[in-house]
């Protein structure tokens, strides 16, 4: 097993499809009345959060408690960061106090590749920049999985802002290593030059998404993200939904199977109508629930519990 999960590009077939197997015997447990499990015992998992996340920070606390570890978060506001300490010195001091495990998300790309060469315990990446973000790849692979049966020869469509989408990152590279097919549906503007010889020869490229419905298994929409957006990327949010958005009728072009998927929080009745995101169709609800899972069998692999 690796020692960090710094990147999607990290993991081979054989170590992904170990965690998604792991993951499954994770999921097994919530139906216990005892949840826990010791196998982390006296192991210390610090969250070192310099963003702001709902989601993936409770989703790696309920994981590493979970499993037994001590848990350590930490916040960048009201904390030394805010007085000018660098990364590397938050990293010595955290190395000091014995973290096993560090699960850092950061603003600036490449932030946990540095953090690795500063601390002795493992690293895992839950978002750096627009860079990546390979535990969401990981939760949503394991969730097309749970409901499609596989992943080989999957074709999975990726829509909207995959510009500054480090979900879509780390999809396409997951995805594409474990056999499925992967379009990137957008405005030109969203899509970036070259995305198919920067992230896998096997990704496709289109503008038009009623085209790639039809012949879609999975249709992931990612949130259009305003807040990293300097220029603009499209006329009005409103032409967007009109090319972009997944609404009803949309929606019944997709193949009966077919699932639709949004890695939160969402922008609803922009990139996707609230009577789509609240459908049965709909795994979002799934994913949040898988992704506790997903970021148990990490933990417990990297730290090799037993």
């Amino acid at each position: 097993m690796i020692k960090h999960l710094r990147s999607a590009a990290d993991l081979d077939a054989p170590t992904a499809t170990l965690i998604l197997d792991t993951a499954a015997e994770m999921a097994a447990l919530s139906g216990r009345e005892v949840k826990k499990l010791p196998a982390l015992r006296g192991r210390t998992v610090v969250n070192l959060f310099y963003e702001d996340s709902t989601r993936t920070r409770i989703s790696f606390e309920a994981a590493a408690k979970r499993l037994s570890a001590d848990v350590i978060n930490f916040s960048a506001k009201g904390s030394s960061v805010s007085k000018g300490e660098s990364l590397k010195d938050t990293a010595l001091t955290l190395q000091a106090m014995g973290a096993d495990a560090v699960v850092i998300r950061h603003s600036a790309s490449g932030a946990p590749h540095r953090l690795a060469n500063w601390v002795e315990g493992s690293v895992v990446n839950a978002g750096d920049g627009t860079h990546e973000h390979p535990t969401q790849a990981l939760l949503d692979a394991y969730t097309m999985r749970s409901r499609l049966g596989r992943l080989d020869g999957l074709k999975v469509a990726i829509v909207g802002d995959v510009l500054h989408s480090r979900v879509a990152r780390s999809n396409v590279l997951l995805l594409t290593t474990l056999g499925a097919d992967v379009t990137l549906v957008g405005p030109p503007t969203l899509i970036p030059i070259d995305v198919t010889a920067a992230l896998s020869a096997k990704t496709r490229v289109s503008y038009d998404l009623d085209a790639v419905l039809p012949d879609s298994d999975v249709v992931m929409m990612l949130r259009v993200q305003t807040e990293r957006m300097q220029d603009s990327y499209f006329p009005s949010a409103r032409e967007y939904s009109r090319r972009y958005g997944l609404d009803m009728p949309r929606m019944r072009k997709l193949p009966e199977h077919a699932i639709v998927m949004h890695p939160g929080p969402m922008n609803r009745g922009m990139e996707i109508a609230p009577e789509v995101a609240d459908s049965p169709r709909s795994t979002i609800v799934e994913q949040v629930a898988n992704g506790v899972s997903v970021r148990m069998a990490v933990l417990y692999l990297l730290l090799g519990g037993k």
